[in-house]
C-alpha cells in the first residue's frame, strides 16, 4: 500500500531515481505507485547522466515524469567534483584528472544544468566543493571566490545552487559546511544538507551537534541516508533506519526551522537483494522516522 502524505506535511518526500533503478520508468512506478511520492530527484537514468541525454531523451524523462505525476526536487549535477586546478592530487578523486581548462569545463556543466533546471521546473541546482585536498589552505579562498561567482550567476538565471557536503570534497562535514556558508554569503547559495556524508567522514556527531552550527535559513535541500561503524571500525553504509543519525530528531528539527524543502532518500546501502530492494528497505526506515517525527 502506498504511504500518503497529508496536505500538512511539510516537506517535498522524494528519492533520487537511479538509487531505485536505472530503468527511469520503472523508477518513477515504484516511487509514485508503491511508495506515495510526488518528488523526485534527476541524476542518471539508462545508464547515462542527466547532463548526456539527448533532446529526445530528455523529453521522454519529461513524458514519464507527467506519467506519474511527478515534480522534479532539483538537478543533482555533478558540478563542480573535479580537481582545483593546480592543487596537489589527494586519493579522494579518480586517478584520472581533468584535462584542459577545467574551471571553464565546469562553467559549461553550469550552464546545462540550469538549463536542465529550467526545462524540469526546478529552481535548484546541485554542487559540490571540489575533490578533497588533503591541506585546502593555500587554495581555499580561490576556492571560495569561483563558488561565490557560479552562485551569482545562477541567481541572475533564477536558480539557487546548493552545495552539498560530500565525503570526498573539501566540504565534508557540517562543520565544513558551516564555514564555506560563512565564507560564501551570496543569496544564492545553499546547503544541501547530508548529515550521512558528514558520519562517512568521520564526524560522528553530525546530528545534532554539527547540525547547530548551521544557519538553517540557508539549508534548502537534504539527503537522506545513514551510516554505521563496520568491520575493522570503517564507516559504511546502512539503512536508513539504522545508524549514527536519529532521523526522527532531524526530521522533527529541519520541520521546527521552517524547513519546507524536499528530503530526497538517497539509499547508497546495498544489502538488499538489489538497488530496487535496499531502497525499500531503505524507505521503510524513512517513512517510520517521518511517521514517528510527527512531520507528515
Amino acid at each position: 500500500m502506498a504511504f500518503a502524505f497529508a496536505p500538512a506535511h511539510p516537506f517535498k518526500v522524494g528519492v533520487i531515481t537511479d538509487e531505485i533503478t536505472q530503468d527511469f520508468d520503472h523508477a518513477c512506478s515504484v516511487a509514485s505507485k508503491e511508495f506515495g511520492m510526488r518528488w523526485v530527484e534527476l541524476r542518471a537514468m539508462w545508464k547515462k547522466s542527466l547532463l548526456a541525454l539527448s533532446d529526445s531523451e530528455l523529453a521522454e524523462v519529461e513524458k514519464i515524469l507527467a506519467k506519474y505525476s511527478l515534480q522534479v526536487t532539483d538537478i543533482a549535477s555533478p558540478l563542480y567534483k573535479a580537481y582545483w586546478p593546480g592543487a596537489p592530487r589527494s586519493s579522494e578523486g579518480p586517478k584520472k584528472a581533468e584535462s584542459g581548462d577545467v574551471l571553464k569545463q565546469q562553467r559549461d556543466v553550469l550552464e546545462k544544468s540550469i538549463a536542465l533546471a529550467k526545462r524540469f521546473k526546478t529552481n535548484k541546482v546541485r554542487c559540490f566543493d571540489f575533490w578533497r585536498i588533503d591541506d585546502v589552505s593555500p587554495y581555499r579562498q580561490a576556492i571560495d571566490h569561483e563558488l561565490m561567482g557560479a552562485a551569482d550567476y545562477s541567481g541572475r538565471q533564477g536558480i539557487l545552487l546548493v552545495v552539498e557536503n560530500e565525503p570526498a570534497c573539501n566540504t565534508a562535514t557540517g562543520r565544513e559546511a558551516a564555514r564555506l556558508l560563512n565564507a560564501v554569503k551570496s543569496p544564492h547559495l545553499a546547503l544541501n544538507w547530508d548529515p550521512g556524508n558528514a558520519v562517512m567522514r568521520g564526524e560522528l556527531d553530525a546530528y545534532p551537534v554539527a547540525w547547530n552550527l548551521l544557519p538553517k535559513d540557508r539549508i534548502h535541500h537534504c539527503h537522506v541516508k545513514n551510516a554505521v561503524k563496520g568491520p575493522n571500525d570503517k564507516m559504511v553504509w546502512s539503512p536508513t533506519g539504522k545508524g549514527y543519525i536519529d532521523w526522527t530528531g532531524q526530521f522533527r528539527d529541519l520541520a521546527k526551522a521552517g524547513y519546507r524543502d524536499a528530503v530526497s532518500l538517497e539509499t547508497h546501502w546495498h544489502g538488499g537483494a538489489n538497488p530496487e530492494e535496499s531502497t525499500r528497505i531503505s524507505w521503510a526506515g524513512m517513512k517510520k522516522a517521518l511517521i514517528d517525527s510527527g512531520t507528515f
